[in-house]
């Protein structure tokens, strides 16, 4: 158990990191922290990702010439450009998540959720 462990650490760190950002979007009343768990969550998808791209022998998708071609091991790149474009996505649902915090700062001064409601319900 410990070598399968050991062996395939990137997936133990993905589900690390899943949990965590799970706890802290679901536990906390900070919207701050909400946002830092829903980042800590892609992050763990974006890892599981190019770890189950990964190709132990492989090379880069460029093929150069060989005698036998059909031996080469190459790694697809269709992974790292899908993930690519899911980090500008998170970035920018992540700016407008900021965005918004900052107006609700701003409107009821306060981040916290609870307190949110309780204004939203007095009013």
């Amino acid at each position: 158990m410990i070598e399968l462990l050991a062996s395939h650490y990137t997936y133990v760190l993905v589900f690390v990191l899943l949990g965590l950002g799970i706890y802290m979007t679901i536990a906390s009343e900070n919207l701050v922290k909400k946002l830092i768990g829903v980042s800590l969550f892609q992050t763990a998808i974006f890892l599981f990702f190019i770890s189950m791209a990964y190709i132990e022998g492989g090379s880069a998708p460029i093929v150069p010439h060989a005698e036998n071609p059909g031996e080469l091991m190459v790694a697809s790149p269709l992974p790292q450009v899908i993930v690519l474009t899911a980090i500008v996505v998170g970035i920018a649902l992540t700016a407008v998540g900021l965005a918004l915090v900052i107006r609700i700062y701003a409107e009821y001064g306060t981040l916290r959720e609870d307190t949110l409601r309780e204004v939203r319900a007095d009013e």
